[in-house]
């Protein structure tokens, strides 16, 4: 198993597993709030049926579906396009993380309806109203990576 593989599979599974335990073992659902060490950390429940931050979002099944296969294309893209030259292990694991995260959200859509948003920070003052999940940090980290690290010095 590659290091692209092992970083989505990783990542996936965190996501998925992290999600069972707030969502429905902790009742996040149902209690919509828990606060962990205000304000800092707190679990916020928020159903994103959009895209970041909420674009997009309808209860349309035509959306819901279309961004399930824009994750799947995406993270094909992304296997094709670090698979066809031999890369650096951080440009690997990157894209592993971001491909992870973004199945992950697609399985929380095909699943829920939505993608199930959660963790919520705030700091110095600054209330921050959005939640967010694994999948999310995946999907940016990664994304982060792959800018970062992709185009230079490229293994041979």
């Amino acid at each position: 198993m590659g290091l692209v593989t092992r970083a989505a599979l990783i990542l996936f599974v965190l996501d998925q597993a992290v999600k069972i335990f707030v969502v429905q073992w902790l009742g996040l659902a149902h209690r919509l709030a828990i606060d962990v060490v205000p304000p800092f950390f707190n679990l916020r429940m928020a159903w994103n049926r959009g895209m970041n931050f909420g674009l997009f979002a309808n209860d349309a099944g035509i959306v819901r579906w279309g961004l399930v296969v824009i994750a799947l294309a995406v993270s094909a893209w992304v296997l094709w396009w670090v698979r066809r030259l031999p890369q650096r292990p951080a440009v690997l694991i990157s894209a592993g993380v971001l491909v992870g995260g973004a199945l992950g959200n697609a399985v929380d859509r095909v699943v829920y309806g939505a993608v199930a948003d959660f963790i919520n920070m705030s700091c110095c003052g600054l209330t921050n109203p959005f939640a967010f999940n694994l999948a999310d940090i995946g999907i940016f980290a990664g994304a982060f990576g792959l800018v970062l690290f992709s185009g230079r010095d490229k293994v041979s």
